[in-house]
């Protein structure tokens, strides 16, 4: 039986199930590992709890913070008053706000997330799984793209090190840090559509790869120079260990010393910042999703803040919180498992 036909209470005991079968998984990854690495995965566990619960909170209270009625934003003050006591009620915005943030967690372990009002024909779990595959995808373009960029960059600007080609690719970082998104954005659509019309314009050819190009780039360029940056600096330090010493001394082809000695080690803090980065471009992709006019999370979010659909906002936060949270955690384990130092 497909999830869109099961009940609330079926789902919820499908999501008790599922949050189950992980804990048991991650009791006997516990039970394999290290005293001392199981206390730094149980306290990165709780942390991330902490901080998931945190923004699910904030959102929450910000929300209604905000002056103005959501009812008459969605209807026009002209709708009429039993419209608006029936959207109210459907809202739950006739109720206290301890009755609304309850209803809200519970939301959250049915699986729901709750449903946008008036039409509440899918929930906003399903809205959210549906704008989630091009963001997903534009994030992985724009993570390719970074690397792709920055160590090529970082590596030539080490071997080159204090040299004019260190001063230009450095001088090339430092624009990319220095660039805002939305100044980016434009300057590729006037350079690449306008004058050269090379790629798609916004709304056009979202799916297709000539059309993720530019988005990719924009999202990119500002990760690029930062790996490129660290990638250097790295790369630096390692080429002045020891080891790569020897392996000079040995007679072995610089290429082979750089790429397969040297980049070893230098790779490692590189990957760490570009998987923690992976959940900055899923939240980054909001103000590229709207230059582009794509499909996905940050549309959907501008949407739902726009019509000051409560539930949508506090689903897609919760969503991007979580994603960005399991994504940091993951890094961090992998690297205290590589590194002991950090378990301390």
């Amino acid at each position: 039986m497909s999830s869109d036909k099961l009940g609330p209470l079926a789902k919820g005991r499908r999501v008790l199930a599922t949050a189950w079968s992980w804990t048991t998984r991650l009791g006997e990854a516990l039970l394999s590992t290290s005293w001392r690495l199981r206390r730094y995965l149980v306290r990165r566990l709780f942390s991330s709890l902490i901080s998931v619960a945190g923004v699910v909170a904030l959102t929450f209270v910000l929300l209604h913070l905000i002056p103005g009625d959501p009812v008459d934003n969605l209807l026009g003050e002209d709708a009429r008053p039993q419209d608006k006591i029936e959207l109210r009620r459907c809202m739950d915005l006739d109720q206290t706000l301890p009755v609304q943030f309850g209803r809200f967690v519970k939301s959250i372990f049915d699986g729901t997330l709750g449903y946008s009002c008036p039409d509440r024909k899918l929930t906003v779990a399903q809205r959210i799984k549906k704008a989630l595959p091009p963001t997903v995808t534009l994030a992985v373009s724009a993570m390719a793209v970074a690397l792709l960029l920055a160590l090529p960059l970082g590596i030539v600007a080490a071997l080159k090190a204090r040299s004019r080609w260190d001063t230009i690719l450095t001088g090339v970082a430092l624009l990319g840090i220095s660039m805002p998104a939305m100044w980016l954005g434009p300057m590729l659509l006037y350079l690449f559509y306008v004058l050269l019309p090379w790629f798609p314009g916004p709304g056009e050819d979202s799916g297709s790869l000539r059309g993720l190009v530019l988005p990719s780039v924009m999202l990119g360029t500002h990760l690029m120079a930062m790996l490129a940056r660290m990638t250097r600096s790295s790369l630096l330090d390692t080429l002045s260990e020891d080891y790569v010493r020897t392996a000079r001394a040995k007679g072995l082809a610089p290429w082979r010393v750089v790429l397969k000695h040297a980049m070893r080690n230098a790779l490692l803090p590189v990957i760490t910042v570009a998987g923690m980065q992976f959940g900055a471009l899923l939240a980054g992709a909001v103000v590229t999703e709207k230059v582009f006019a794509r499909p996905g999370l940050g549309t959907l979010l501008l949407e739902a803040i726009a019509q000051r659909d409560y539930r949508v906002v506090q689903g897609l936060t919760l969503v991007i919180a979580v994603m960005y949270v399991l994504i940091n955690l993951i890094v961090d384990v992998m690297y205290a498992a590589v590194d002991p130092r950090i378990r301390v």
